[in-house]
């Protein structure tokens, strides 16, 4: 049976006729003259990312820092990385904080949203664009192309990134096999609940900006659902109008284990959980349960059945305040400067 030709609704298909553009579509010069006088800051959450994080900061540095100053602050958000991340993210020229000291006196909470968080906080820009710090073949187009709508679009407030996601199978390549997660889950579940979100191409990306003053407004999830945290929280909070996506072409990167991919997928659906009971689509504030069981080949042989380990783990994530709460209600001064290395 082939696929059905049931039409896109005329909402998705005007939005993603309007709001859809390409990072070819604005030169960096073209953007610096949009800039006036705001500023942009860059965040980059990084955990053991030495090996890639290096080229993208100095990337950044030279083509839209020193050469032209579209980025006014770059950041690199190490998040208890176990490797050289933060010195060689340092060497290229990035600020480097520490998650743990951007968190010290809260709750201490683990994932990509919490380093994500902690990133908002230390930005100053009026824009913050964010980006994966795995990425390889970067080029500086994936910056020009978050920035492109903000700059130039005063009605834009939220702009997500889209792109080619090859996936290496050992010698081969799959040209568009790269997002599991999203056909599996995201996909799905937005299409099924939140349907004006259905028009992302890639709705869980790590590569998106916005403004200032709408980013402060959002809880962070601390894990992996905080992609569809933040799509559905802004659909809410400035409608489907003021959210945009641009192609940035090809996007390489390391990819995860199919178990992995199990963890980030139970995530996303506790996420979702919780947005749905606060519309009241649910009763309960979350899943039956939290917890993931899956299961591993044992070393004893090749049958699952007869040999295997039992791996379970505990898929609910915690969330931050939106730092616009937050900042009127510390202590102590946000520490911006609070560098791992000099």
């Amino acid at each position: 049976m082939g696929h059905s030709e049931t039409p896109v609704s005329p909402l998705v298909e005007a939005w993603s006729t309007y709001r859809t553009g390409s990072a070819d579509d604005w030169t960096p010069g073209q953007l610096l003259a949009a800039k006036g006088e705001g500023t942009v800051s860059v965040v980059l959450p990084a955990r053991d990312e030495e090996a890639t994080v290096g080229a993208i900061v100095s990337t950044i540095r030279e083509h839209l820092m020193d050469r032209l100053p579209l980025v006014d602050e770059l950041i690199v958000v190490d998040s208890r990385s176990a490797d050289g991340t933060a010195r060689v993210a340092a060497d290229a020229g990035a600020r480097v904080v520490s998650q743990d000291e951007m968190t010290r006196g809260l709750p201490r909470l683990e994932g990509k949203g919490d380093a994500l968080w902690c990133g908002l906080l230390a930005a100053g820009g009026d824009v913050v664009a964010f980006l994966d710090a795995d990425l390889r073949e970067f080029r500086p187009h994936f910056v020009t192309g978050l920035l492109g709508p903000l700059l130039t679009d005063p009605s834009v407030a939220f702009v997500k990134g889209f792109y080619h996601r090859p996936l290496s199978c050992g010698s081969e390549v799959e040209s568009d096999s790269g997002g599991r997660v999203t056909e599996l889950v995201a996909r799905p579940l937005l299409n099924l609940f939140w349907p004006e979100l259905s028009g992302f191409v890639q709705p869980l990306a790590g590569e998106y900006a916005g403004r200032r003053e709408v980013l402060d407004t959002l809880p962070f999830v601390s894990g992996y659902g905080v992609e569809t945290a933040m799509l559905i929280d802004l659909l809410d909070a400035v409608g489907l109008d003021a959210l945009a996506q641009v192609d940035l072409g090809e996007r390489w990167h390391r990819h995860q284990s199919t178990e992995a991919l199990g963890r980030m997928g139970a995530q996303i659906l506790f996420t979702a959980w919780r947005r749905l009971y606060r519309r009241g689509w649910t009763t309960t504030p979350t899943p039956p349960s939290t917890l993931l069981t899956q299961f591993r080949r044992g070393p004893g042989g090749p049958l699952p059945t007869l040999d295997r380990q039992v791996v379970v783990s505990d898929v609910s994530v915690a969330e931050r305040p939106p730092v616009a709460a937050l900042r009127g209600c510390l202590s102590r001064p946000v520490p911006k400067a609070a560098a791992v290395w000099a």
